[in-house]
This record gives structure tokens, sequence and C-alpha cells, in this order.
């Protein structure tokens, strides 16, 4: 049988995440004894080229997506006795880490975001491209989808997720609309939640370059899954876990995610800590990380071409020096 397209879609920026968590092991170079952590192995395609381009290394995966880890091992079958995958997130790496008796790890990729194949399932609630239940769930068995949201979240709620999470300047007009509705009746499926949006909005924000729906999916999809409290915390995890010459690789696809990791970067690359208005240095911190990436990473011409999600992605690295 023949994979499906979702298997063998490339991941973004392959190359440049294998070239800096690589890095770590130029000694021995092909990462005997090593341990990588995919935090987001979503469907395996970093951690395919990982384990190619590191054939001494063991790679533990993580993913809240049940059936994405399904396919997942199907791929990497062929490395099984170096892989471990996990059913969790990377906001628990600590206690994923400890069932399996690992110490400390010598890289970690967060890949953020939704995967193809969650955007590609209209069943899965992710995408106003396609009408489907209003679900947005990473993981599909807990917590609440965005349609149980959507009926009990309060009006001002909804507006500041929209504001907060999407960055949305209609974000009141939308979230009075939506009250609006919901009075009329359920709002289950995201072609209703499209319709609405559009119908809430001025009639030049409907012909512009992005979607009108784009930030409100974006706002409620972070929301409903947490995703920026998991990537503060897993980013604490992980660069605690990490060894001296550790590496961690972050990708993110929009402003927020890209703050959260720049800033937690650029505290652990500090030599200071000390607020502005203070003369002179009294923290006595020390520095923590070397950022790898002046500027953020992102994908060539060539590959936003073949993969038009890719347009968005910015990669940042730094590497543990104490």
């Amino acid at each position: 049988m023949a994979e499906s397209p979702a298997i063998n879609h490339a991941p973004v920026l392959r190359d440049e995440v294998v070239r800096y968590l690589s890095a770590r092991f130029l000694d021995p170079p092909d990462g005997s004894g090593g341990v990588l952590v995919d935090g987001t192995v979503g469907l395996g395609g970093h951690a395919e080229a990982l384990l190619q381009a590191l054939p001494g290394v063991r790679l533990v995966g993580i993913d809240r997506d049940s059936q994405a880890l399904k396919r997942t091992r199907q791929r990497l079958a062929a490395d099984e006795k170096r892989v471990t995958l996990l059913y969790g997130s990377y906001a628990d790496l600590e206690r994923l880490l400890d069932g399996l008796g690992i110490g400390r790890i010598d890289g970690l990729l967060l890949d953020l975001g939704i995967s193809s194949l969650q955007l590609d399932d209209a069943h899965r609630g992710f995408s106003f491209r396609s009408d489907g239940p209003l679900d947005m769930r990473m993981d599909p068995e807990q917590g609440m989808s965005a349609a149980e949201w959507i009926a009990t979240a309060p009006q001002t709620e909804i507006a500041d997720v929209l504001a907060t999470y999407g960055e949305e300047r209609y974000a009141r007009r939308i979230a009075r609309a939506i009250d609006e509705a919901r009075h009329r009746g359920p709002i289950c499926m995201t072609r209703a939640l499209v319709e609405i949006v559009r119908a809430a909005v001025p009639a030049s924000y409907r012909h512009g370059r992005l979607d009108p729906a784009t930030r409100t999916f974006q706002a409620i999809r972070i929301r409903i899954n947490g995703e920026l409290d998991a990537l503060r915390t897993g980013l604490r995890a992980g660069f605690a876990r990490l060894d001296v010459g550790g590496v961690l690789v972050a990708i993110s696809f929009h402003s927020l995610e890209d703050r959260i990791v720049k800033r937690f970067l650029a505290e652990r690359a500090a030599a200071c800590a000390c607020p502005p208005e203070l003369p002179e240095c009294v923290c006595d911190k020390q520095i923590e990380a070397e950022i790898l990436t002046r500027r953020p990473v992102t994908p060539r011409s060539t590959e936003v071409a073949v993969n038009p999600r890719a347009r968005s992605a910015k990669l940042r690295a730094a590497r543990k020096v104490v």
C-alpha cells in the first residue's frame, strides 16, 4: 500500500533542523550515545531526517495527536529500536523523560502550530476552507472542543481571545456577532463560524490578502489547546534538561509564538537580568545560552513554492553553555 500524501510531505526547514541539531555531535559525528527529543513529532518528517543523519542517536518523539503517532510509528518502523514515541504534550517533558529514565538530553526540537494531517482533515475542524465539526483539539480525546467553548464563553472572553491570540482588529465586532448567532442556535460547524465572521467585518476586510476568518480560527485554536502556556512550560523544561552543549531548536508560525521563543532565548543569553534603571549590574547572572541564529531562519523561496504553508515559518536555535 502506498503511503498517504501527508506522510510523504516534507517537513518545514528540514535541512536547517538537521544542521543545527547535528552540530551537537561533532565528536562522534554520528550522535552515538546521544538523545534527541522531538517534542512535536507529528508525522515524523523531522524525526526521520534526524535518524538518517545521525545513525547513532536515540530519538524520543512526543505528540498530543494519537492519530499522528500511529502514522509516525509506521514511517519510522525501520529505526524502531532507536525510537520511542510517546502520547502526550511537550509541556510534560520532565515527567515523560523521567518515565523513560532519561536525565539529560542533547537536543530538543519544537515544531509549533498544526500539522498537515490536522489541517487537511475536515473532521478535525482546524481549517476554514472546508466544512466540518468545529472541534480544533490537537488531542481529540481530551478537553473542550471549539464548539463547546463558543457556546459557553462570555462575549467579553471571546473578544479578548480574538484580540490577544489572533491579533484581530475586529475582535469585538466578531465576538458580538458570534454571541448573537449562538442565541439563534448552536454553532457546530466550521462553515457556520466562517460565515459569521465574514458577515461581521467590513467589506474591504473580506478582500484582503488573508481570509477574514484566519485570525479568528487561529485564536480559538490557540485558546482551546493552551498552546502559548504549553510553549512557555516546554521551553523551560526542555532547556533545563539539555546537557551543556545541547541545542534547542524551535520553529514558529506566527508572531506570538516567535515572540515567546525569542524572549526566552534572549533572557538565557543575557549577561544581566537587572532592571534597566539600575546604574550597574547587581544580579550576578550567568550567561546560560549562546544564540545560534542572530536572525530567525526562514524557508527559501524554492521550499515555499513546493509547500506554501512554510512561508511564515521562523526557526530559532541556541546552545546551552552552562
